[in-house]
């Protein structure tokens, strides 16, 4: 019997999140388009049995849908595993999202529909919708992001011989931070045009963080470097106008005030502590504007905001060095 191909090859990454994929896949399951249209693929960073065991149950429960489960143990990251899952594909077109959305039922249909219109496409970017409270948490608003944000794998389209051409996801990119604009910008300028693709749309709830992971989330610094390195003109143009100098200011003004202090010089440490204090309270202020003013919340904006500058720069500097760019 032979059984026909896919138009659409859909590849979600996972690692270590049962409960969002089994979300993810019963949306996709129950899309409005012919089961014969397109098919699934997890690949399973973690390389667990419980998402296999999930996959092999969601397979049983929706027989009509092509569902298929790949271990992706030879690299580090969601870059690799939606490598790993792209090279098992039959579809002419590949769809990306991740296992924490909720790709509407039309989905799939309206992403093929708006690639299939438009031949001069290499690839297209969806609509993201986060939903948010009128005034959000710092974590909530900078996963609201993902809305205005030009080209994200959370919902994104690439004719597979494009994806091909441009040699994949760079692996080098281990954290899901970057990897989608690389593959944009490759895409734009080695294989076309980049459209968008509005009425295929994907919800994108915020999860849970830990207190104080704005701080931790600067390690993700380190692959703008990669990103800078790989595309200056076109980092400076989309990602960053200007490196951030007033982090550069402050880690200054602190250092500054700790050498004064330990050479005894009073006026120095003063002077160079208030400007460190200002600033910082600045900073911190902008980050809270339209923001919860939760006690809580306005604790952890306030510690934040004193350690973002340097793990920043501290993160800016590491990616400079391990990829030998200009970077600041």
């Amino acid at each position: 019997m032979c059984v026909p191909e896919p138009l659409v090859s859909v590849v979600i990454a996972t690692y270590q999140r049962p409960a969002l994929l089994r979300r993810c896949l019963a949306a996709l399951c129950n899309q409005r388009m012919d089961a014969s249209g397109f098919e699934l693929i997890v690949a399973d960073d973690g390389c667990e049995r419980r998402i296999a065991d999930l996959v092999a149950e969601m397979a049983a429960v929706y027989p009509k849908v092509a569902l298929r489960y790949t271990a992706v143990a030879g690299t580090q990251g969601p870059a690799g595993a939606r490598n790993a899952g792209a090279r098992l594909a039959r579809g002419e077109v590949l769809a990306f999202t991740d296992d924490d959305t909720i790709p509407s039922p039309d989905w799939v249909r309206n992403g093929y529909l708006a690639m299939a219109a438009r031949p001069a496409w290499c690839a297209a970017a969806g609509r993201v919708v986060v939903p948010t409270p009128t005034r959000p948490t710092d974590h909530e608003r900078d996963t609201a992001g993902l809305a205005c944000a030009e080209f994200v794998t959370a919902n994104c389209f690439v004719r597979r011989s494009a994806f091909v051409r441009v040699g994949g996801f760079d692996e080098r990119f281990t954290r899901a931070w970057r990897e989608d604009s690389d593959l944009q910008f490759r895409l734009e300028t080695q294989a076309g045009e980049v459209g968008r693709a509005d009425d295929a749309v994907v919800e994108h709830p915020v999860r849970p963080a830990e207190w104080g992971a704005s701080a931790r989330a600067q390690a993700k610094v380190f692959f703008d470097a990669l990103l800078y390195k790989k595309h200056p003109r076109l980092y400076r143009a989309r990602i960053r106008r200007v490196p951030p100098w007033h982090y550069h200011v402050i880690v200054m003004a602190g250092a500054v005030a700790l050498c004064g202090a330990l050479a005894q010089s009073p006026r120095l440490a003063t002077v160079s502590a208030l400007l460190w204090t200002a600033m910082t309270l600045a900073f911190c202020l902008r980050r809270l504007r339209g923001a919860s003013w939760h006690p809580r919340h306005v604790l952890e904006m306030i510690v934040t905001s004193v350690a973002i500058p340097p793990l920043s720069l501290y993160w800016r500097v590491r990616g400079a060095l391990a990829f030998r760019t200009g970077f600041l």
